[in-house]
C-alpha cells in the first residue's frame, strides 16, 4: 500500500459519488438521524474484487525490531517498522513506531505525515489533522501533507470547503506533483457536485496522497 496515497481508491467517478453522498448528508433535515460518513478505508473496501489485506512479513518485522532494540537512536529503522506495519494494515502498531521515530527526529516531515495517515486509518480524524498541521510547520509546502489534509477534511470531517482549500494550496505550491494531479481530480468532483465550490486558482489561492 502506498502510504502517501492511502485513499487512492477514492478517485475519479467513485470519488465523485462519495462527495455527492457527503453533500447529501450535509443538506439533510436537522431532524433526520445523523449518518456517519464512510471512512476512507471502509470506502476502499467496497469493490467486490478488492484484494485481501497484505500479510505482515513477520520475519522482516522481527529483524527490524531486533535492530531497533539494539540501536536506540536509529530513527530510520523505526520508520521502516512503521511502514511495514502500515502496509499490513496494523495501524496502531505503525503509529507507535512512527511516534518513536519522531521522538528521535522531530523534523522528519515524512514520518510525521505517515503518522497522521496512520491516525486517520485508525478512525482518529482529529488527531490526524493535528499531526498533519504539525507536518506543515516543518514544511508548509509539503505536497503529500497537503493532499492528505484535504482527504481527512473531506472524508474524516465532511469539511468540503476545508478540503478544497488544502488542495488549491497544493496545486499552487507544487503544481507539477503527482499529488497536485490527484488534487485536481478531487476539486473537479467537488465542482461537479457543488456549484458553490470555488474553482482552482480562487479562494484558497491555488489551481483532491499516503
Amino acid at each position: 500500500m502506498n502510504r502517501e496515497a492511502f485513499v487512492y481508491a477514492i478517485s475519479g467517478v467513485f470519488f465523485g459519488l462519495v462527495i455527492g453522498w457527503i453533500l447529501g448528508t450535509q443538506q439533510a433535515p436537522a431532524t433526520a438521524t445523523a449518518a456517519v460518513a464512510p471512512t476512507a478505508q471502509a470506502a476502499a473496501q467496497l469493490p467486490a474484487d478488492a484484494p485481501p489485506p497484505p500479510v505482515l512479513d513477520v520475519q522482516r518485522a522481527s529483524a527490524l525490531e531486533r535492530q531497533a532494540n539494539s540501536e536506540p537512536n536509529n530513527a530510520l529503522v523505526r520508520v521502516d517498522l512503521g511502514n511495514l506495519y502500515f502496509d499490513a494494515e496494523r495501524y496502531d502498531i505503525a503509529s507507535s513506531w512512527y511516534e518513536a521515530a519522531l521522538k528521535l527526529e522531530p523534523k522528519n516531515v515524512n514520518a510525521s505525515t505517515d503518522l497522521g495517515v496512520s491516525y486517520y486509518a485508525s478512525n482518529q480524524a482529529d488527531r490526524a489533522l493535528q499531526q498533519l498541521d504539525y507536518s506543515l510547520t516543518i514544511d508548509p509546502a509539503h505536497a503529500k501533507t497537503l493532499y492528505n489534509q484535504g482527504i481527512v477534511r473531506a472524508f474524516g470531517k465532511q469539511d468540503l470547503d476545508g478540503a478544497a482549500k488544502s488542495w488549491e494550496l497544493l496545486i499552487k505550491v507544487a503544481p507539477q506533483s503527482p499529488e497536485a494531479e490527484r488534487a485536481r481530480t478531487g476539486l473537479a468532483s467537488l465542482r461537479a457536485n457543488h456549484a458553490g465550490t470555488p474553482p482552482a486558482g480562487g479562494g484558497g489561492g491555488g489551481g483532491l496522497e499516503f
